[in-house]
Order: structure tokens, then sequence, then C-alpha cells
């Protein structure tokens, strides 16, 4: 446990001021005793929203998404006030706008962009990866990409599908085939992604700049990095709900080496990305792992064992998984609690925290779960009865809990609702 808790040290990024890294440092260990199973000197509080920050500016979604520098002020403003320990960096969850619009991206709609300027982005569930496909993807990942699925789910791609021929190609083949790059498809595709890069860079340099000014203010940011469990993004991002639905009972063994291979191909940048971040946490929000969305069977056999996987090579790599358990996961508790004890934060949205602490109390720090239906439709005193349940229930008998919002504070929420929450919490 003691090296593994200096390991997640190395991570930790130093405020100049030494009064301010005091103050970062006592935030920090709070997250980190909870991740150990060690009663911190009070609980901890996280602060995570994609879009609230609008609400709480008086500014439409639509500006959140597009304009960094307000998100950038009112991410710091709301910092200051709540003074969270733990706090999602509002430019990177919410500030994507450019970026979509720079790769003419598919797969969402987004305010102004085939939603309402006052509306959150809205995922388009289809099949980007036809079942005739598994067979592509699995034997040539990189090519499959290339030639199909990347122009499939962003604009900025097409035109560089002769570009997954190199994948087969060896010896002088690999030279003669720079001619490719003479196509006038793969010149324009090239230039567009230049331009969408130098998006994507803007957004990125926004996006640490913000993280730098939250550190340097004595607040840790909320994680380093972003992952989807194996399954999920099969589901998600390739295949689609109905179609993966099918796929378990027509196609087992192929949905079992998709999610081996996808296991294996995001692993890498998932500790890529938290090292260079120079943050341990990992955020992994869970899309099909709830009571009603699959079989106990399916769950067990399908779903779980590559997800428990992934999870033990990131904690091997000295990481902290933090998965999301989206929606109710309370069936699931005995199942999900086969990990190593004190290396993760479990994080519940609907799922009963009582029972939860009861069965995981002993093996992860929770996090969550303060209604999102108190915070939008209660009064204050609500909110502050809704904190004192779950201080009362977990944290004051023994619980490690990062007292939080289900999964964000929701974007209708009042502003007095939230400041009812951060003064309850205290």
């Amino acid at each position: 446990m003691a090296e593994h808790l200096m390991e997640l040290s190395a991570f930790r990024p130093q405020p100049a001021d030494p009064s301010v890294k005091r103050a970062f440092d006592a935030r920090w260990q709070r997250i980190l005793d909870c991740v150990a199973l060690k009663q911190p000197d009070r609980m901890p509080v996280g602060f995570f929203t994609t879009f609230w920050l609008a609400k709480y500016g008086g500014i439409t979604i639509k500006e959140h998404m597009y304009n960094y520098d307000k998100v950038a002020e009112l991410c710091e403003r709301a910092c200051l006030e709540f003074e969270p320990d733990n706090i999602s960096n509002a430019i990177e969850v919410g500030a994507v706008g450019r970026v979509l619009d720079a790769t003419d991206f598919k797969q969402l709609q987004w305010a102004g962009h085939g939603v309402g300027d006052n509306q959150p982005y809205q995922y388009l569930d289809r099949e980007y990866m036809s079942a005739a496909e598994y067979d592509e993807f699995l034997t040539d990942p990189t090519g499959f990409y290339l030639g199909k699925y990347l122009p499939r789910v962003a604009g900025v791609y097409d035109g560089l599908q002769p570009l997954a021929s190199l994948t087969s190609l060896t010896y002088m083949g690999q030279a003669f085939a720079t001619a490719m790059y003479t196509m006038p498809a793969v010149q324009q595709a090239l230039q567009r992604l230049a331009q969408a890069g130098a998006v994507a860079l803007e957004q990125i340099t926004r996006t640490q700049a913000l993280k730098q000014r939250l550190t340097d203010l004595g607040y840790p940011v909320g994680f380093g990095a972003v992952a989807i469990a194996p399954y999920d993004l099969i589901a998600d991002y390739m295949r689609g709900a109905k179609a993966m639905m099918t796929d378990i009972y027509r196609r087992r063994d192929k949905v079992l080496l998709a999610i081996d291979r996808i296991k294996k191909l995001t692993l890498p940048a998932t500790i890529a990305m938290a090292r260079q971040n120079g943050n341990p946490l990992v955020f992994i929000p869970l899309h099909w792992a709830p009571d009603g969305f699959m079989s106990p069977k399916h769950f067990k056999e399908i779903w779980w064992p590559s997800f428990r996987e992934f999870m033990l090579e990131l904690i091997d790599a000295g990481l902290v998984p933090m998965p999301m358990w989206e929606s109710d996961c309370t069936s699931r508790l005995e199942i999900i609690k086969d990990i190593p004890p004190g290396k993760c934060i479990y994080w519940f949205e609907r799922t009963d925290m009582v029972k939860a602490f009861e069965v995981l109390g002993d093996v992860v720090a929770l996090r969550g779960n303060i209604s999102g239906s108190v915070l939008n439709m209660g009064t204050p005193n609500d909110v502050d009865m809704e904190v004192k349940r779950l201080v009362e229930n977990v944290w004051n008998k023994g619980g490690k809990l990062i007292l939080d919002t289900a999964f964000g504070i929701p974007d209708e929420t009042p502003v007095e609702n939230v400041r009812a929450m951060y003064r309850a919490t205290r």
C-alpha cells in the first residue's frame, strides 16, 4: 500500500506558492486517503459538471461549448465559492464545440448543431460497424479504422480510405505506396486534418491553462484520463445498442474477441494519457453495466471479465480506476467486489449507496450519489437532508466517501441548491 501511494504522489502537480501548496496537498491527500481506505481529516467533496456552469453564469449551453474564456472564468469562480477537494476541468468536459465543428463530427448533435442553443449534446446511436465487419476489424483494426470507421464518425477523415492498404504492404511496396499521398482526395483530407488539428490543439492548450490555474489556486483537477469499458466501447461507438444486444446471442465468440482486442488497443493510450496529464485518476463512465441492461449471466460472463482485467492493468500501472456506475447497479455489487482492496474509487449514480457501503466498504472508496431529482426539484433543505442521509449512513459508519452528485450537477439545478450541498458538506 505504501509503495502504491508513493507512485500516486509522483503524479501530483505542484502549485508554486508554498501556502497554496499546503492547501492543495491537503485536498489531494483526502482523495488518496479514501482510495487507500484510510480515514482522512474530513469528508472530501467533488465538483463535476458538464454544462451547469452555464446556469451558474447566466449563459447558454451553446456559449459554454464555444467560449473558452467565459468557461474558464466560471469554473474558477465556482471553484473559489464551493472549495471542492476535486474539480472537473470545465473546458475539457464541456467546451468542445469548436473541435466538433472542425472535425465534422457525426456521432453527436450539440447546441446550435442539431439541438437548441440551451440543450446538452445528444449521442446518435447507430451502427458504425456492421456485423459483417467484425473479422475485418479483428484482422486489421488500423486498416479498418482508416478505410471505413473514421470517415463514418468524422467527415474530416473522408479521403483517407486508400491509406488502409498501407497495413498490408512490405519491402519496396511501402516506398511506392507514397504515391497515394499525391491523390487529390488524400491531400484534401490531410489539409483538413491539419486545420482541425490546430483547432484541437487550441482546445488542449486552453484545457491545460485552466488546469494550471486551478492548481495554482490550490485545487486538484478531477482526473488524468477518460476511458471506456471494452464492452461499452463496441456497443456504444461501433455496433450500436440494438445490434450489440443481438450480437451477444448470434455472434458471442466474435464479441468476446472484439472486446479483448479493444481492451488491448485502448489500455496503453489510457495509461499514457494519465501520465501525461499528471493525475492517476482514470474516469470511466459505464453505460452497459446497470441492472436492467443485461442479464446477470451475461454481465458476469461477457461484460465484467474484460472490465476487471482492464482495471487490474490500470492498477498495475500505478493508476486509480474511477468507474462511474450509471443508473442502478445494486444487483452487481457482489460481482464487482472482486478487485484488490484500496486501489479504486467506485462512483455510483442511483445504486443504493448504503448497500454499496455494506458490500464494498472494505474494498473501494465510494463517490456520489446526491440525487439529481433532489437537486433539480427539491429545496435547499431537501438537499441538506440528502447530504445528511449519506453522511449518517456511510461516512459516519466508516465509509470512505467522496461526496458528489449522482453524475455531475444537473444542468438545470438551481444555484441555491448547489450552494446548499456544499454548505451541508462542510
